[in-house]
């Protein structure tokens, strides 16, 4: 691609960061140029945005109704799945799947909200006091 044609289509990302792509310039020969993004590419981010958010949402719901603790809804925000979160944390999944649960959370130990809390990036007093909206 020559170098006035790569992409500078503005998406989700805008004014916050621009890829580094390489294109020809003038001479033929291969320069770094940058650009702001590319409007497939943009429309496949919202896409997975949206998903993610849906996920979010429904962990949500679920805490609302009593029937998952606030650990479901910062896994959903961090793209982490049973298995993963449990790599992290470095417990066993079953171990996991009962924090997941209210009557299951409750019962942590300080030593463990610490570890949750490190890995969401978050205050344990963020995890432990957490209420959807």
């Amino acid at each position: 691609m020559e170098k006035d044609k790569v992409p500078q289509d503005e998406g989700i990302t805008k004014g916050i960061t621009r890829e580094v792509q390489y294109a020809v310039d003038k001479d033929g020969k291969y320069v770094k140029t940058f650009s702001k993004g590319w409007e497939p590419k943009n429309i496949v981010n919202e896409l997975a945005w949206e998903d993610i958010q849906e996920m979010v949402d429904i962990a949500d719901e679920k805490i609302k109704a009593g029937k998952a603790s606030p650990i479901m809804h910062f896994m959903a925000k961090n793209q982490m799945n049973v298995t993963l979160l449990a790599d992290y944390v470095e417990l066993s999944k079953w171990k996991v799947k009962r924090h997941l649960k209210p009557k299951g959370f409750k019962k942590l130990k300080q030593e463990q909200l610490d570890i949750y809390a490190k890995v969401f990036n978050i205050s344990v007093d963020e995890l432990i006091h957490f209420k959807p909206e």
